[in-house]
């Protein structure tokens, strides 16, 4: 069986040195402004270090993607299309997109410029994937984390468009790219302004023996004065809800899908991909280094190692979310 590709986060420079050195087929990253969904302080490329790291990553034999996945602001858009002018200069071997404007826009001006579309798309279906196929010469999609691995693989007999699918790391309990959530609580949203629950909107107060954590005006978790206080991000809040106090949709845990690595595979997927732009550069290599000998082990036939990244999924739990359908 063909090696499935390696698709690994970076949101620094150094990170991006670390995921290649680790194992990475293919490094995904973005520019420090709000064309990119992971729009946090102190992450992301200059336009010259993002020259200097596809750079680096070529002379690696990796490639690297350059992620320009918000939808532009009406009388803003120049601010999108130089990104996607200064990726195609820094020679980068995809950009990731979404808004479609924005693909019809790169189609018609940069053809030669590879076009994946991004999980902030939310293309979940045949017609969708060959619509943007078809319209703008999309070679990837990203498919949303809500699907089983028996519905990727009908998809995949539908299209000839390339599937790449997440296997680690934060899990959105939403279809990427239709949540509100957070821009009603914050007025900040992750498909304009590339921030879900941002940091700037998070503040923890003490009352009595009691921390509260808030999100805006909204409550989200209440501990202990001295107990963990988990990030407040809504969807992972805690909650009363018919006499029961907890997560709502999931229990806060990471995506870990490396057991399903062979039937993904199977159903046709290309290449796999680990989330944490946000992440350490150590625990990306970690995290590289584990995914890229599963991956191997899966080529030659053998057994994929399991639950050796238990320590660093969120809460030190994972779950297959979607793709076993085994959502609480």
């Amino acid at each position: 069986m063909k090696r499935l590709e390696l698709v690994c986060p970076a949101g620094t420079p150094a990170s991006l040195r670390a995921a290649v050195q680790a194992g990475a087929d293919t490094v995904y990253c973005g520019y420090a402004d709000e064309t990119n969904a992971r729009n946090f302080p102190g992450l992301n490329f200059s336009r010259p270090e993002m020259d200097e790291a596809i750079a680096f990553a070529h002379d690696y034999g990796a490639k690297v993607l350059v992620a320009i996945n918000t939808f532009p602001q009406i009388g803003n858009e120049d601010l999108w299309h130089q990104a996607v002018i200064d990726a195609k200069a820094a020679n980068a071997d995809a950009v990731i997109l979404a808004d479609p404007g924005l693909l019809a826009h790169t189609a018609h001006n940069y053809g030669d410029l590879r076009l994946h579309l991004s999980v902030q798309a939310a293309a979940a279906n045949p017609d969708v994937i060959n619509f943007y196929a078809e319209e703008f010469g999309v070679k990837r999609v990203v498919l949303p984390r809500v699907l089983s691995v028996a519905e990727i693989a009908a998809i995949n007999r539908e299209i000839d468009t390339e599937t790449e699918v997440f296997v680690f790391g934060g899990l959105c309990v939403m279809e990427e790219g239709r949540c509100s959530l957070s821009s009603y609580a914050t007025g900040k949203s992750p498909n304009m302004n590339g921030v879900c629950s941002p940091a700037s909107h998070v503040v923890y107060e003490q009352s009595g023996s009691m921390m509260t954590s808030k999100l805006g005006d909204f409550i989200i978790d209440e501990v202990e004065q001295d107990a963990p206080a988990p990030y407040p991000t809504l969807c992972k809040g805690r909650f009363m809800v018919a006499n029961r106090t907890g997560p709502v949709f999931e229990d806060p845990s990471s995506l870990d899908a490396s057991s399903l690595i062979p039937q993904l595979a199977q159903a046709g997927v290309v290449a796999l991909k680990i989330e944490g732009r946000q992440r350490s550069r150590s625990y990306v290599a970690a995290v590289v280094r584990s995914f890229r000998k599963a991956t191997e082990a899966c080529a030659l036939g053998q057994p994929i190692p399991s639950n050796v990244l238990a320590q660093l999924s969120e809460g030190q739990g994972n779950t297959t979310g979607a793709y076993r359908k085994a959502w609480r």
